[in-house]
């Protein structure tokens, strides 16, 4: 049994944990209020991700620490810059494998569907952040200081997936109502959508195989699908009727974008989803011998959890 830490408690951080204490590991789960699942191996802790000796104490004899944190939108320019180094400094400290949650905003708008060596020229101020992140990160361990790798997925859906996903809150329980639901872009463009579990699988993995220190890789995630096509094949699983699928106008969104800080923040990334946002992931499922999970698995779990959870709340 190793000890764990894993930074950010939402909904990546916290499966991550809960995949971790189901293999018999200890695990430490560091969140700004403490919160996260109530499991056996798991023990919650209270900390901000930027206080770097706090997080070098909690950090003491572990065998791996996860970045898992996911700073608000607005935020990321000035919050990331001393959480990231908080993080790094910790694993150097400790001698423990760094293994930091990426995504694809380090990209280009793609052409093609993306590689790992694509070049790092975002077109966002929010991918230039995180370009920053991973060059500083890959540095120290390219000087011997850090074992390091990063794990990028696309955009996420599956249980515990809810206001931050576009395939959670504000798409599952309308298609499971008979309601319309509303992209922000083309629902007829090709899009990766990445399974959460398989996030998880995929960071887990990574701690734990000497071969992914020094790099990243993209999380195994299935063929990509529309927005369209996710609401079709979802609510045939479901038994729904068959969805009304519309896009919101740009001028809609840009005009909300002024009273909402979170969909302003949505217009420097409009390019992944007006055109083709298609990730590879063979080099991953190539190396570990992983695969993504069935689409029709993955949204029937995500059915029933929703299921479950507005029954909860009925």
């Amino acid at each position: 049994m190793n000890r764990h830490v894993v930074v950010g408690a939402g909904q990546v951080g916290s499966e991550v944990a809960r995949l971790l204490a189901e293999r018999g590991h200890e695990v430490v789960l560091v969140s700004r209020s403490g919160s996260g699942p109530d499991l056996p191996g798991i023990r919650k802790e209270a900390a901000d991700a930027a206080d770097r000796e706090r997080l070098t104490r909690l950090a003491a004899g572990a065998e791996a620490i996860y970045n898992c944190v996911n700073p608000p939108y607005p935020r990321w320019a000035q919050d990331w810059p001393p959480m990231a180094g908080s993080l790094l400094a910790a694993a150097e400290a400790t001698g423990a494998g760094y293994v930091i949650l990426g995504n694809l905003y380090v990209y280009a708008a793609p052409g093609r569907p993306m590689k790992e060596s694509d070049p790092l020229t975002p077109p966002s101020a929010k991918g230039a952040v995180r370009v920053r992140m991973w060059q500083d990160a890959l540095a120290a361990h390219e000087a011997g200081r850090v074992r390091v790798t990063e794990i990028r997925g696309s955009d996420y859906f599956g249980p515990g997936c809810l206001d931050q996903s576009h395939l959670g809150e504000r798409f599952v329980p309308p298609l499971l109502a008979g309601r319309t639901v509303r992209h922000v872009g083309d629902p007829d463009q090709p899009h990766s959508w990445t399974y959460v579990p398989d996030v998880a699988r995929a960071l887990v993995t990574a701690a734990a195989d000497d071969r992914s220190w020094g790099r990243a890789w993209h999380v195994p995630t299935g063929p990509a699908m529309t927005y369209r096509a996710v609401a079709e094949r979802l609510c045939e699983l479901a038994g729904a009727p068959g969805p009304a699928v519309k896009a919101m106008p740009h001028w809609l969104v840009r005009t909300a974008g002024v009273f909402s800080p979170m969909l302003g923040e949505l217009e420097e990334l409009r390019y992944q989803f007006v055109r083709p946002f298609v990730l590879d992931s063979t080099d991953f499922q190539t190396v570990f011998g992983a695969a993504p999970t069935p689409v029709d698995e993955a949204l029937t779990a995500t059915i029933a959890w929703w299921r479950d959870r507005l029954a909860a709340a009925a």
